[in-house]
């Protein structure tokens, strides 16, 4: 059979079964994330029914979800209120980077495998994933919440951060000492400062290249200065998704708020094929050797970034129920885990079961973390929120003065 029509066949019966998987999904008032997952694993590597020819189509088709998801994440806010958050979320970003990196370090000297395998399990836990929970708030209805900025600064932060880890990281995997691992630290931080300027003292400038009159140049305008600022920003190993992102918060006024209509149906279809080639990328004959110590490690991670999102979201004020999401919003990790998953294998002399271990990590906290994040809407939890605050308030009023 001829590769396009392979491709084609493919392709349409993923995207048929997709849909059925998110129809029933939202009918039991789920995330369709898990099962667009796990329909990945079925027809990926090893899976029931391995899928060749539509393989590229999905790998470039998860850069742009990814790319879509934060764009759309920017659109929300304006440039002064990135910055205001950014300024606000500091020192829950430097909570954000001990609490989460110092296990992952920590698991694998355990393990045996070495300081350059602990400063790559470090990223690997460190970093939650943006594409994940911009995917999950949407589905939750949350984009407009007051935790929500909160969430979105230690994100952003996450992935500044990244953009200087990533450089550092390939300098020390190719053992280019010092000076190497200098240069590419220089050059990340002065392409961050740059794109970060550019956004936000130009973005008005920026708005008036588009006519919010116009939605096919408007479509087209804004999705590719999207993918051209991400794909510059990735070439100078800088996260993509940080410039998208960027991209977002650069335009204003009608025009955002247009380009936010034309963009969601683009952002739902691409953001579901990241997660089915997460899934196709995956070999699930892989997991189960790994499967308990990442089960251990995915316990202790999710339970500091909970705490990490609550610290967040209590410095700015916050209420309990807020603290809560912000906290359980953070958990999934993603595409940066297994980007620097990535990196470490194709190294010679790193661990071999690194790779296992990250996806089986990465997989468990990406299905488990949208379920968990409905947790604050539960009546359940409400009612417990409820009996612990009324306590606190008996607590008080008996204390002596």
């Amino acid at each position: 059979m001829h590769h396009t029509t392979t491709l084609l066949i493919e392709v349409g019966a993923l995207l048929l079964l997709l849909g059925l998987l998110g129809r029933i999904s939202r009918r039991f008032g789920l995330s369709p994330i898990p099962l667009y997952l796990f329909a990945g694993l079925a027809f990926g590597h090893g899976g029931l029914l391995p899928l060749s020819a539509s393989e590229e189509f999905f790998a470039v088709g998860a850069e742009i979800g990814v790319i879509l998801l934060l764009v759309m994440l920017g659109l929300e806010y304006t440039a002064s209120e990135l910055v205001g958050n950014l300024r606000a979320a500091a020192p829950a970003g430097l909570v954000d980077g001990v609490l989460n990196a110092l296990p992952g370090a920590a698991f694998a000297l355990l393990l045996g495998w070495g300081w350059v395998a602990a400063v790559v399990l470090a990223g690997i836990t460190w970093v939650s994933s943006s594409g994940v929970i911009a995917k999950v708030l949407a589905d939750l209805g949350r984009l407009g919440n007051r935790e929500t900025p909160v969430i979105l600064s230690v994100l952003v932060i996450e992935d500044l951060a990244m953009a200087l880890y990533l450089p550092l990281l390939t300098a020390v995997l190719a053992g280019t000492g010092l000076i190497g691992g200098g240069i590419a630290l220089a050059v990340a931080v002065f392409t961050v400062v740059v794109v970060l300027v550019v956004a936000i003292r130009y973005g008005n400038l920026i708005s008036t290249m588009f006519s919010a009159k116009d939605p096919e140049a408007l479509l087209l305008g804004v999705l590719g200065l999207t993918l051209l600022v991400a794909g510059v920003a990735a070439q100078l190993n800088v996260s993509a998704a940080v410039g998208a992102f960027l991209v977002g918060i650069a335009l204003s006024g009608p025009v955002a708020h247009n380009a936010t209509e034309l963009l969601s149906p683009l952002r739902d279809l691409f953001a579901a094929v990241f997660f089915v080639f997460f899934g196709l990328a995956t070999d699930p004959r892989d997991i189960p050797p790994v499967l308990l110590p990442a089960l251990a490690l995915a316990v202790i991670t999710m339970a500091t970034k909970v705490v990490t999102g609550y610290v967040a979201a209590k410095r700015v004020g916050i209420a309990v129920p807020g603290r809560w999401r912000a906290g359980l919003g953070l958990m999934p990790r993603g595409e940066f885990s297994i980007v620097i998953a990535g990196l470490a294998v194709a190294t010679p002399g790193i661990e071999p079961q690194l790779a296992a271990l990250a996806t089986a990590y990465v997989l468990i906290t990406v299905v488990s973390g949208p379920m968990l994040a409905r947790i604050p809407d539960y009546p359940w939890f409400k009612k417990w929120l409820a009996g612990r605050s009324a306590a606190r308030r008996r607590t008080a009023l008996a204390a002596p003065d």
